[in-house]
């Protein structure tokens, strides 16, 4: 049989060459193989806990000491030394790098402080100390910012827990965002801790049970990095407004329908929309999420370490990171990555400027309208406009990555927010003209935070008094009572 082999193989050269090229296609195969199941074994030596987690333990050392990798790279959320060209994680007073800003806020806490987000680390320190807070607040503003939360609304019922007073609440969320948020503490498996997600989706027909891991990595963010309103004058409960779809123009069908107002304009006074954070809503009209990348590809890349592999916690700009978040698909230098990145957010912030420019103006001559007698009639279809051309502009301006996440949709949608930004302006030449007025409209000098925040009448001395005194006598109040609440675990 053996020779009748070698006698084929001598007469049929290329039989030799096929099972000879075969034979390595195996090999190489059976040793992926083998690689994949000892990286497996590595992956599931991560999991034997140490100590067992309890339900809803939420500090976040406590997991440390089960995984440690992932804890320690957690911690780094602490640092704030990277800044990108447009962001980061450092400190930007976004007041007093757009003063604009302060005037779209008029009538609104966000015209007293706006900074860039700091790290998961800082998340309840941030929320103490910011100028909007220590005013009354519902409990549901504690929602996103600790992992006390899944905790305490299992304790009282999440109805209660959104019905409460942000103050009443503050001595119970005193640990940061984390690692109760997004796992399993039996399985480490990633899961849904706030009800709001779900309820979005069951509102739009679908079982967030049925996602699937890789579409997990994505929403566990999007518990939090999404849009959002209180709903009910007293329950406040936090709904997200995605059952007409996830475009501006979806959420703001959504919002008149149930005539939704989170302020009103202290000059214009037109119904705001105030956006919070729509990254999820954004992130799902770009490319990224039509190719199936998940947020936590390129916020959390992979790391190994001594021949394991993990998920990096850092949950930094994948600017910071672009061999592991970025270059991984796109087989191009760091430095023509980070320009092109550069290239789309420069495009988007120049649009977004004279967004801002257009509204703020538009803001000051309808209050320049109102005191020369114009009448709510006509000034009705100003204020229309300049609440949906606001209202787009924040979708946009709110989000993170300075519309990164989908640059052709942040682009359309700044434009339609120009567009109606220039006609409520239009509209107001043309109600001044009735009045008799048809000289230019004067405007306010708002070049700065400080003259923008004195033109709307802010007593920026009183607010950081008041933060002062909230910041010595209340939250030391509560850090004893949690203190002695977590030494009894």
């Amino acid at each position: 049989m053996k020779h009748r082999i070698m006698d084929i193989i001598q007469e049929k050269p290329w039989l030799g060459w096929t099972i000879f090229l075969g034979t390595i296609v195996v090999v190489f195969l059976i040793g992926l193989l083998a690689a994949s199941i000892m990286e497996r074994r590595g992956e599931a030596d991560l999991l034997v806990q140490v100590e067992p987690i309890a339900d809803w333990e939420p500090r976040n050392e406590v997991w440390g000491e089960n995984y440690p990798r992932e804890f320690e790279t957690y911690r780094q959320t602490a640092d704030t030394s990277f800044l990108s060209k447009h962001g980061g994680n450092g400190t930007i007073d976004y007041l007093e790098k757009y003063p604009n800003l302060v005037v779209l806020w008029a009538g609104y806490a966000f015209s007293r402080d706006y900074k860039q987000g700091r790290g998961h680390y800082h998340a309840v320190d941030d929320i103490r100390e910011t100028l909007r807070t220590g005013v009354p607040m519902p409990g549901t503003c504690w929602t996103c910012k600790s992992t006390d939360v899944p905790r305490v609304m299992n304790e009282r019922g999440v109805g209660e827990f959104y019905r409460d007073t942000w103050t009443n609440l503050g001595a119970e969320i005193v640990n940061n965002i984390g690692c109760q948020d997004c796992h399993d503490p039996k399985t480490m498996n990633l899961r849904i801790t706030r009800p709001a997600l779900i309820e979005a989706f069951e509102r739009r027909g679908k079982d967030i049970n049925l996602a699937t891991h890789q579409e997990m990595r994505s929403l566990v963010c999007a518990q939090c990095h999404v849009e959002y309103y209180f709903k009910g004058k007293e329950e406040k409960y936090l709904t997200f407004p995605w059952d007409e779809g996830f475009s501006a123009e979806d959420m703001e069908t959504y919002y008149d329908e149930v005539e939704h107002v989170d302020f009103v304009h202290a000059l214009s006074r037109a119904p705001i929309i105030k956006a919070q954070h729509p990254d999820y809503e954004l992130y799902m009209t770009g490319v990224h999420a039509k190719r199936g990348v998940s947020c936590a590809d390129c916020h959390m890349p992979y790391r190994s370490e001594g021949g394991v592999k993990f998920t990096n916690h850092t949950i930094t700009s994948p600017l910071a990171t672009v061999s592991t978040s970025c270059q991984t698909c796109h087989r191009e230098s760091e430095e023509n990555l980070i320009r092109d990145v550069y290239e789309r957010q420069d495009k988007i912030e120049e649009m977004r400027m004279r967004t801002e420019d257009a509204l703020a103006k538009a803001h000051m001559e309808a209050k320049f309208a109102w005191d020369k007698g114009a009448g709510e009639e006509e000034m009705k279809p100003v204020l229309q406009l300049i609440r949906q051309a606001q209202w787009r502009w924040d979708w946009v301006a709110a989000a993170n990555g300075l519309g990164f996440h989908s640059p052709v949709e942040a682009g359309r949608t700044l434009g339609a927010a120009i567009e109606k930004a220039n006609q409520a302006r239009t509209l107001l030449v043309r109600v001044l003209a009735r009045h008799g007025f048809t000289d230019p409209i004067p405007l306010a000098d708002i070049s700065t935070k400080r003259k923008a925040q004195a033109y709307i009448g802010l007593d920026m001395e009183k607010n950081r008094s008041a933060k002062q005194e909230f910041l010595s006598t209340v939250v030391p109040k509560w850090d004893k009572d949690a203190a002695a609440r977590e030494s009894k675990y």
